[in-house]
């Protein structure tokens, strides 16, 4: 019992630090723009592609292709917010999610005709893969690494919007925006600014998750439910809420397959509901 408990906090863990690397930013440009964006998926999605051509065709290391995937697709997407996105600030929640879904599903078909519908995969450096002894039990190697790689985010981020000038314009933005802007904060660059990082870190968790999940082009649509349950518990705009509702979907959808395999998802989404029936805002949402 006492080695079930463990595992199930390792996973989850493991799997709540991915939820939280591809939902945050999701969080933070929907909290700022206030724009249902039903594309981060593909971005994460495409994230994940890239590495496979880094690593397989190009001959990148696993983690150098992480960091330009983040920065490829993060870059990339400015075009993205400038062309796409822009036009539609102020336009109702269903043209949003129409020309967001739609721009997933031409993702989709794009990537099919690409690399077809087979599922990829990249190979690990040696030192990823295998486990690694912590004195009272060993854990795979990779799954440590992507818990490594959440807690360095989650201390990057929360210095980024705590302590920094940038950070507390975001914050000023996401709580007042028609404020933050009679300040005279720039808040079309901080949405290009937002919406870059956040496709950044989706693309990086987009490449962390091949090794956990494999990778379809189906990706941007399966997973997107999961972000979107992460944002809607810790309530949009809030990198806690983010990382607490990630920790708290991560672990009992963990629970939930480990003890009753034959239930699949069903408690990922009964923790969703029980939460937004008695916080609709989510846990630090406003409202």
């Amino acid at each position: 019992m006492a080695n079930t408990a463990i595992s199930i906090l390792f996973d989850g863990v493991a799997y709540a630090m991915f939820l939280f690397i591809v939902s945050v930013g999701l969080s933070v440009t929907m909290g700022l723009m206030g724009f249902v964006n039903l594309a981060h998926g593909a971005f994460a999605m495409a994230g994940g592609y890239l590495v496979v051509t880094a690593t397989q065709s190009w001959g990148v290391p696993f983690p150098l292709a992480l960091v330009i995937a983040a920065v490829v697709i993060g870059a990339v997407s400015i075009a993205f917010e400038r062309t796409l996105y822009a036009g539609l600030y102020g336009a109702s929640e269903l043209d949003q999610v129409l020309m967001t879904i739609g721009l997933t599903f031409m993702v989709i078909a794009a990537i099919t005709w690409f690399y077809g519908p087979l599922p990829e995969h990249v190979r690990m450096p040696e030192y990823l893969t295998g486990e690694i002894s912590l004195g009272f039990r060993s854990f795979p190697t990779y799954r440590v690494f992507i818990i490594v790689i959440g807690a360095v985010l989650v201390a990057v981020l929360w210095y980024g919007f705590e302590r920094t000038s940038l950070g507390a314009k975001i914050r000023a933005a996401v709580d007042n925006r028609r404020m933050a802007q009679s300040v005279g904060i720039d808040v079309d660059r901080l949405f290009r600014i937002s919406f870059a990082l956040g496709s950044g870190l989706a693309a990086l968790g987009g490449g962390l998750a091949i090794q956990l999940f494999g990778l379809t082009p189906s990706f941007a649509i399966l997973y997107l439910v999961f972000f979107l349950l992460v944002v809607a518990v810790g309530g949009s705009g809030t990198l806690w809420g983010t990382l607490i509702a990630a920790l708290v979907l991560g672990v009992c959808d963990t629970a939930g397959k480990y003890l009753y395999a034959d239930a699949g998802g069903f408690f990922i989404y009964a923790v969703a509901v029980a939460i937004l029936l008695i916080k609709p805002a989510g846990l630090y949402g406003r409202g």
